[in-house]
C-alpha cells in the first residue's frame, strides 16, 4: 500500500522492507534494525518487489538501498536460515539473484551504507553501481569462518572492485576493513557523515538525473559490457553506442544549451 506524504513523496512499507520515492530517486530500505538488517528469505523477496517497482516507475531515475536504524547497511544473509539450507537450495540465485538484478537494471544503484556491511549484505552492495559510506562502516566477508564461502556473487564482483589482491585478502582472511580503507581500495568512493548521507545520496539521484535519460544508462551498460568484452569488442561497442546518441533530439539540446549558456531541457528522445 502507498501513501502520500505531505512533501509529495511516495511511501510504501513491505513487511521487512520500506520503500518510498522523493523526486527522482526510489530508497528501499532494509527494516530489520533489531537483526542489524541481516537478509532473510522474506527480506530478498521484499527487496525484489521493491527494486522491480522502483525499475517500472518513470519518475524514479535512481534507485538507492540502505539498512534502518544507523548501525547496519546488511550484516549478512539470515544464519538462521543457512544452517539448515541444502545443496539444492544453495543452487538457488537467492542473494546473486538480487544483486544481479541492480547490476542489470537500466537505472543507476548505489547503496548507502551506514555501518556493517558484510556478507551478503556486501554482495548486495557490490551488485550496486556505487557505494557512498559513513566514517563508520566496516566491510567483510566473513564467510570462511562460518565453513563456507561467499555465494552471493562476492567471488566474481569484489575482486573486480577492488582488484584481486585486495579482494584475496578480505575472502581469504575474512577480516574487517573500516571506511577509510574501503574508500582507499576503491570498496566505495564517498564517505559522507551519518546525519548527510541521506542528503548526499538525494543531491546524486538529483543531479543523475539531470542528465539526458539515455546517457547513465548507456553508460552503465557499455561498462559492465565493456568489463567482460575483449578490449576490441568493447571499443567497438562503444562506438556504436555512441552513434545512436549523437542521433538523439537530447543530443541537440545538450550541445546548443552549453554553447547558448543555459539548463538543458532534455526529454528522452
Amino acid at each position: 500500500m502507498s501513501d502520500q506524504t505531505q512533501d509529495g513523496s511516495t511511501e510504501r512499507t513491505f513487511e521487512n522492507v520500506l520503500y518510498s520515492v522523493r523526486g527522482p530517486l526510489a530508497l528501499i530500505t532494509i527494516n530489520r534494525p533489531e537483526k542489524h538488517s541481516a537478509i532473510s528469505l522474506a527480506t530478498l523477496d521484499d527487496l525484489h518487489g521493491a527494486v522491480d517497482e522502483a525499475a517500472y516507475d518513470d519518475s524514479v531515475r535512481v534507485i538507492a538501498i540502505t539498512g534502518a536504524g544507523g548501525k547496519a547497511f546488511a550484516a549478512g544473509s539470515d544464519l538462521s536460515e543457512v544452517i539448515d539450507r541444502d545443496f539444492r537450495k544453495a543452487l538457488e540465485p537467492i542473494v546473486q539473484g538480487l544483486a544481479d538484478k541492480l547490476e542489470r537494471t537500466p537505472k543507476p544503484t548505489i547503496a548507502a551504507i551506514d555501518g556493517i556491511c558484510m556478507g551478503g549484505g556486501l554482495e548486495v552492495a557490490l551488485g550496486c553501481d556505487l557505494r557512498v559510506a559513513t566514517p563508520q562502516s566496516r566491510f567483510a566477508t566473513p564467510e570462511g569462518k562460518l565453513g563456507i564461502i561467499p555465494g552471493g556473487g562476492a567471488t566474481a564482483r569484489l575482486p573486480r572492485v577492488v582488484g584481486r589482491g585486495w579482494g584475496m585478502e578480505m575472502m581469504l582472511m575474512g577480516e574487517p576493513i573500516g571506511a577509510e580503507r574501503a574508500l582507499q581500495i576503491g570498496l566505495v568512493t564517498r564517505l559522507v557523515e551519518s546525519d548527510q548521507l541521506m542528503g548526499e545520496i538525494q543531491k546524486m539521484a538529483e543531479h543523475l538525473a539531470s542528465f539526458a535519460p539515455f546517457v547513465p544508462r548507456t553508460m552503465k551498460a557499455m561498462v559492465h559490457f565493456g568489463m567482460e568484452a575483449s578490449l576490441a569488442g568493447a571499443l567497438m561497442f562503444e562506438k556504436y553506442a555512441q552513434g545512436a546518441l549523437v542521433q538523439t533530439e537530447d543530443k541537440a539540446e545538450g550541445i546548443n544549451a552549453f554553447l547558448e549558456k543555459r539548463t538543458p531541457e532534455f526529454k528522452g528522445r
